[in-house]
């Protein structure tokens, strides 16, 4: 028996849990095959692996949707709605809000990458937001999406993640937490791989021939 009715649900919204529950299973088992395949898998790194499933699944499920399959047409020829001046009518509660849900992804995305920087770091944060925003134009053109695109969004996007970085950085400078932090990162094979030692065999060769050469019995003998 269906739980909406098509009475009850003239637009046809699609529910969200159906599709983004799934997604996130989907999303955590490819992170998880991928730390396996690369012989890095441990719990922590699971962990981040779950968070970031759930994370990415709840962006979905709160800026893509609600979605409607039977939306009303108007007649008239698709406009985008895309709101192109910064903080034009934008309201304070939504710029907190859109700041505060990008702090966890800055600082989710230095554990999963080698060697983070700002310059590394930054764009995967530009990315996601403008992804999102052109997901946002896709569900308004093809599905009745109900979210309109916002370039105050994407900024507010990109200054929380900025600053989910920046705790990031902080919290590494600390010598407990950062040794905590290490063990959720996801560091590449060749860094996690031992550093075999290199032979001594010729070095010492090199030194002893330099010791021989400035011995005084050598010099002894050049001079007589």
């Amino acid at each position: 028996m269906p739980l909406v009715t098509p009475a009850a649900d003239p637009f046809g919204a699609v529910p969200v849990l159906p599709v983004v529950i799934p997604l996130g299973v989907v999303l955590f088992a490819v992170l998880v095959g991928w730390l396996h395949a690369r012989r890095l898998l441990t719990v922590p790194r699971m962990l981040v692996a779950a968070a970031v499933a759930v994370y990415a699944a709840g962006i979905v499920g709160n800026t893509v949707f609600p979605i409607f399959l039977n939306a009303p047409d108007s007649g008239e020829p698709w406009t985008p709605a895309v709101a192109l001046v910064p903080f034009a009518d934008y309201e304070v509660e939504d710029a907190l809000m859109n700041v505060l849900v990008f702090v966890p992804l800055g600082m989710l995305v230095p554990l999963m990458r080698m060697r983070p920087s700002w310059s590394r770091v930054l764009p995967v944060i530009v990315g996601t937001s403008l992804g999102i925003e052109l997901a946002q134009l896709a569900a308004q053109r093809f599905f009745g999406g109900g979210h309109i695109a916002d370039v105050s969004d994407l900024l507010c996007n990109v200054a929380g993640g900025a600053l989910g970085y920046g705790l990031f950085l902080l919290l590494g400078r600390v010598p407990a937490l950062s040794r905590t932090i290490d063990r959720f990162r996801w560091v590449g094979s060749e860094a996690a791989a031992p550093v075999e030692a290199a032979p001594r065999t010729r070095p010492e060769r090199t030194v002893r021939g330099a010791a021989a050469r400035l011995s005084p019995g050598r010099a002894r003998s050049h001079s007589g």
